[in-house]
C-alpha cells in the first residue's frame, strides 16, 4: 500500500493546549522555523488558500483556537500536537456509483492523488464553527463543493448532507516531502444526487464514478499502475466505506455521533 503513514501518538488535552500556547494560538506566535520560502515555487492560488484560518481542537473535537492552513499542514506543527477539524463528502449518483477526484498536480499536499469526492476544512468563521447537528461542516462542504467541482448550492443543500460519524488520523504527505501531513478529525459526510460538474483544474486534475466492484479493483492496482491514493481515503474505505456504501437507503442506521475512530 502506498500509504506514507506516521506513528500516530496521543497527547491529552492538556498538553496539546500547552503546546498551542507556544507555538499556535496566533499566526504570529508560531516559531518561523520553517521559511515562507518554502512555498515559493508553489502554483500562487494555492498559497494564498494557505492563508485561510482553519479550527484547532483537541482530542475530543473542542475548539481551542485557530491557525492558518499552512501552519496546521506544517509536520513541524502537527509533531507538537497540532490537530484540525476536517471533513470528507462521499456524493453517490442516483445509480449507487461514487464520485472520485484527482487532486490536482497545483495541490500543495497531496498532490496527484486520487480520493474520495471533496476533502477540506471548516474554517474559523462564525457559519462555519456553528456546531449544531454539524452545520457549520455542512455549510463547509457545501462552500468547497462550489469552488473544487462546480456544484452549485442550489444543487445540492446543506441538508442533503448526511453526517455519518468522526475518524481521527495522521498522515505525511505524499509524495513524501517531510515538509507538509495532515493530523485531522475529519466529519464523514454521505450524499446521494445527480449533480452537473463544472471542475476548477487548480483543484482537480480527473475525477470519475465508480461502482463497488470497480473501486475495489481501482485501489488494488494503484501500487502497480503507479497511482497515489490519499491516507484518509485508504482508511475509511478499508475500514467503513463499503458497508456504508450498501446502506446508502439506510444511512441513519449506520450514524454514529458520539465516537470518534481513530485509525491508523
Amino acid at each position: 500500500m502506498r500509504v506514507n503513514l506516521l506513528n500516530r501518538f496521543v497527547l491529552s488535552k492538556t498538553s496539546i493546549q500547552q503546546a498551542l500556547r507556544r507555538n499556535v494560538m496566533t499566526t504570529s506566535q508560531i516559531p518561523q522555523g520553517v521559511s515562507d520560502r518554502i512555498l515559493d515555487n508553489c502554483d500562487v492560488t494555492q498559497v494564498q488558500l494557505m492563508k485561510e484560518e482553519c479550527i484547532l481542537i483537541d482530542e475530543n473535537d473542542k475548539q481551542i483556537g485557530s491557525a492558518s492552513k499552512k501552519n496546521c499542514h506544517l509536520l513541524e506543527n502537527i509533531n507538537k500536537g497540532l490537530l484540525h477539524r476536517a471533513f470528507s463528502v462521499f456524493l453517490f449518483n442516483q445509480e449507487g456509483q461514487l464520485l472520485l477526484q484527482q487532486r490536482s498536480d497545483a495541490k500543495i499536499t497531496f498532490p496527484d492523488n486520487f480520493t474520495n469526492t471533496c476533502c477540506s476544512h471548516p474554517l474559523n468563521t462564525d457559519p462555519e464553527l456553528e456546531e449544531g447537528n454539524a452545520i457549520g461542516v455542512r455549510r463547509a462542504a457545501q462552500r468547497k463543493l462550489k469552488h473544487e467541482l462546480g456544484i452549485s448550492p442550489e444543487q445540492v443543500s446543506v441538508d442533503d448532507f448526511k453526517y455519518l460519524t468522526r475518524i481521527q488520523y495522521k498522515a505525511g504527505n505524499q509524495p513524501e516531502d517531510g515538509i507538509w501531513g495532515e493530523s485531522e478529525i475529519d466529519y464523514i459526510l454521505f450524499i446521494q444526487k445527480d449533480v452537473d460538474l463544472n471542475i476548477n483544474t487548480n483543484e482537480v486534475k480527473s475525477y470519475r464514478y465508480l461502482s463497488q466492484d470497480q473501486l475495489r479493483d481501482f485501489l488494488a492496482t494503484s501500487d502497480s499502475e503507479g497511482r497515489l491514493i490519499t491516507p484518509w481515503f485508504r482508511l475509511i474505505t478499508d475500514r467503513f466505506l463499503y458497508k456504508w456504501w450498501s446502506k446508502l437507503g439506510d444511512l441513519e442506521s449506520e450514524m454514529d455521533h458520539k465516537t470518534i475512530y481513530k485509525l491508523s
